[in-house]
């Protein structure tokens, strides 16, 4: 009769032990806490308007529209995306740390970046490029930069590049922010504004500013932005799948068109996935 009891007692203390298991396991699946709870945390920029925007009704742009349609494909519905602001300088650090599942930030794929976290796509095909007033008529390519006064942003090598490869005598003019040089260029303080084209047309589709900003259209580089995971993470395949299917049904062209299409912004066709243009 003692044994019986004692026996009773730890199959009780087993299965409570298996229930409080269960309740806190995890299965693996990335991002995913099980049943409703279930969510996805994925870095995306801020503060690029037309890619990745913090508004105040919510998240908006490309990137932020390539996300949300790899986290469907993936599982996840709108409202168990968590977004995380993944600025340039922390994206690698984030990712080897687990505090996002993936990135979609314009995140170029480069070597050195993928010695330390691994990429899905490219989903865009971006490149270098200057923004000019509507009616400027003076610059129409590279060496035209020339003594013209160009935005240069605390951090970014953009301006830099052009000043020693293309236009020695440009003069380069301090900003804190991209942000911070539309009105100088507005206003003819600044002659051009240099970074992607991508960023520069998501700057410019913003309503204050549309019809009063061109694109030069002089690929000075080549941006291939791809969505970065953790290393060896299984989510590449599956987010690779993603993009392809987003491509095949047009929502690709859809989320260029509506987010970057007020800049009149040529984009390239949709890069087929792992083909990086140097």
């Amino acid at each position: 009769m003692k044994l019986r009891k004692v026996t009773a007692a730890s199959a009780t203390v087993f299965a409570l032990a298996l229930t409080a298991t269960a309740c806190g396991s995890d299965d693996g699946d990335s991002g995913s806490s099980g049943g409703d709870d279930k969510k996805i945390t994925i870095g995306i920029k801020f503060d690029q308007p037309g890619l990745g925007q913090k508004t105040p009704d919510g998240y908006e742009g490309f990137d932020v529209d390539v996300a949300t349609y790899v986290a469907k494909k993936l599982g996840y519905t709108e409202d168990q995306i968590e977004w995380k602001e993944s600025k340039s300088a922390d994206r690698e650090t984030m990712l080897q740390r687990g505090d996002v599942d993936f990135i979609a930030a314009t995140y170029s794929i480069t070597p050195e970046r993928s010695e330390k976290v691994d990429f899905a796509g490219p989903y865009l095909l971006a490149h270098q490029d200057v923004l000019l007033r509507a009616d400027e008529d003076k610059i129409k390519t590279p060496e035209d930069l020339n003594d013209a006064k160009l935005c240069s942003v605390t951090g970014s090598t953009s301006a830099q590049n052009i000043k020693e490869k293309l236009a020695p005598k440009a003069q380069l003019q301090p900003y804190p922010t991209y942000s911070a040089c539309l009105p100088g260029l507005q206003n003819g303080a600044i002659d051009a504004l240099t970074t992607d084209d991508s960023i520069l047309a998501g700057y410019a589709s913003q309503s204050q500013f549309k019809g009063k900003f061109k694109l030069g259209g002089f690929k000075l580089t080549n941006e291939n932005y791809g969505i970065g995971v953790k290393k060896g993470s299984d989510l590449k395949d599956k987010i690779n799948k993603a993009l392809e299917e987003m491509v095949a049904d047009k929502s690709w062209d859809k989320a260029v068109k509506d987010n970057l299409g007020p800049a009149n912004y040529k984009n390239e066709p949709a890069p087929k996935i792992g083909d990086i243009k140097s």
